[in-house]
């Protein structure tokens, strides 16, 4: 089966078997079964095996998964057994954040450009790469062969850095500003708006409260 028509929840899904296979690598763990993944994940066995089954064979039914050839096949499946290049546009608190996170810490990816339009921004640096006026985004993407870009500015500004990146080659967005956008066919864009995802999670702190009226209103 063609990569492109595999369900987008199970591509979703192997960042997440990547990541715990990375941690059982580091605990020395050579052998890791469905039934342990299930545990881990809070995915059924059976689902893990799906997930899996949709790029081939890659363990002997009850020997479970070798985990250094799983995390190898993931990391070739996604793409990340070659260091990605990334720019993120829009260097507030956010995208501050998130660029010293994956600079620091994200092995799999390499992030090569900053960029903002707020003249007290640019120049500033974050480790040692410089943020860049957004009046150089379109020619540094072209030049750069940029793929991939995470944006992180204010609602009002996103669709028009989109388009600019897109014009400019860029398949693949996270947008993390919180409105939908219009993107032309072949580029692929993902939403993470932590404000939704805040307002959501309140729903379960507040469970409680309202099991407690339910009861007194009996």
């Amino acid at each position: 089966m063609p990569y492109r028509s595999i369900p987008r929840m199970v591509i979703k899904r192997l960042p997440l078997y990547l990541r715990i296979l990375d941690n059982l690598i580091k605990r020395d763990v050579e052998i890791v079964s469905s039934r342990s993944l299930s545990e881990i994940t809070g995915f059924s066995a059976e689902q893990i095996r799906k997930d899996f089954a949709y790029f081939g064979a890659f363990g002997t039914r009850g020997s479970g998964y070798n985990t250094e050839y799983l995390r190898e096949r993931i990391l070739t499946i996604i793409g990340l057994n070659r260091q990605t290049s990334v720019i993120i546009v829009g260097m507030g608190h956010l995208g501050t954040a998130i660029s010293r996170y994956n600079i620091a810490k994200n092995p799999y990816i390499n992030i090569v450009g900053l960029f903002d339009r707020d003249p007290q921004v640019i120049g500033q640096k974050i480790f040692d790469l410089e943020v860049k006026d957004a009046k150089q985004l379109k020619d540094f993407i072209t030049e750069a062969k940029i793929k991939v870009a995470i944006v992180t500015v204010p609602a009002e500004c996103a669709q028009e850095v989109v388009d600019e990146l897109a014009e400019g080659g860029v398949t693949a967005i996270l947008n993390m500003a919180p409105v939908r956008l219009q993107v032309p066919k072949g580029v692929h864009i993902h939403y993470a708006d932590l404000t939704i995802e805040i307002h959501s999670l309140i729903y379960y702190s507040s469970e409680t409260e309202r099991d407690i009226e339910e009861l007194e209103a009996l």
